[in-house]
């Protein structure tokens, strides 16, 4: 068995502040330390349940986050950015057979996470795709869908945690942290690493070969922009129409022309 692992900072156990997920922060080196330990869990789950080969995207800014000594051997992973329009899902296109997310974390516009973003927090509102709230987590789900991948396990906060169970009723969940305003609770590192493990493990037990996204025959993608000059500009992309100052609008039946979308809008 083949697996993909796709891993963020925003959603890893405690973190609470922009600048504990930015390099040079005061708690940054915890946090990609939780982060690389986090991945190894759900590596290691993954693991026992059969898994023979294990590619880990670091997804998160730089994607030179992770510390690729903390992951076990069969473990190998990607770092830096390909620029191949997969972002944080780049190289699922060689073909696994399940994908796992950690450190994952509530879209933009909602309140489950002080960090709440979509793809971008500095130029962007939102983005829908058929009129719901995307989050990285929907928006790599689909890219799974688009490979006829399951994806079959996520951890980081607890509304991403509920959105994804809504989104695909099978996934596993672990949810780490609770946001509330500005501020997290969370639950011990340590007991975060081991429910990883081990729901990681258990969801290959199960009829995780069911969470397959189902791809929209269509896809109606709106994007709101912070500036007005923003949309102004990004309304000049092929097939793209400005519907109000700070809002454009791609319509495609196909997946990859709306990552290729993102890659040269956002």
């Amino acid at each position: 068995m083949k697996v993909f692992i796709s891993s963020d900072i925003e959603g890893t156990t405690g973190i609470a502040a922009w600048d504990e997920t930015e390099s040079g922060g005061f708690w940054y080196e915890y946090f990609r330390e939780q982060m690389s330990k986090e991945c190894a869990a759900a590596c290691k789950g993954a693991i026992a349940s059969g898994a023979e080969e294990i590619l880990v995207k670091d997804a998160h800014s730089s994607a030179r986050n992770i510390i690729p000594s903390y992951l076990p051997e069969k473990a190998k992973i990607n770092r830096g950015w390909s620029e191949d329009g997969y972002s944080m899902m780049s190289g699922i296109q060689d073909g696994y057979d399940a994908v796992l997310f950690t450190g994952y974390h509530s879209s933009a516009y909602n309140s489950g996470n002080p960090l709440a973003h979509t793809i971008s927090n500095g130029t962007l509102d939102e983005i829908k795709i058929n009129g719901k709230r995307a989050s990285e987590f929907m928006i790599n789900a689909y890219i799974a869908g688009m490979h006829h991948t399951p994806v079959v396990f996520l951890s980081g906060d607890e509304e991403i945690c509920s959105l994804a169970k809504e989104f695909i009723p099978g996934i596993t969940t672990v949810a780490v942290n609770k946001g509330k305003g500005n501020s997290v609770t969370s639950i011990h590192p340590e007991l975060a690493l081991r429910l990883i493990e081990e729901k990681a493990k258990e969801t290959f037990s199960g009829n995780w070969k069911d969470c397959t996204v189902k791809m929209p025959e269509k896809f109606t993608v709106t994007i709101r922009y912070k500036k007005h000059q923003s949309a102004s500009a990004n309304s000049l992309y092929p097939n793209v129409k400005q519907i109000d100052e700070k809002t454009i609008e791609f319509i495609t039946d196909d997946f990859m022309e709306v990552l290729r979308l993102f890659h040269f809008v956002i």
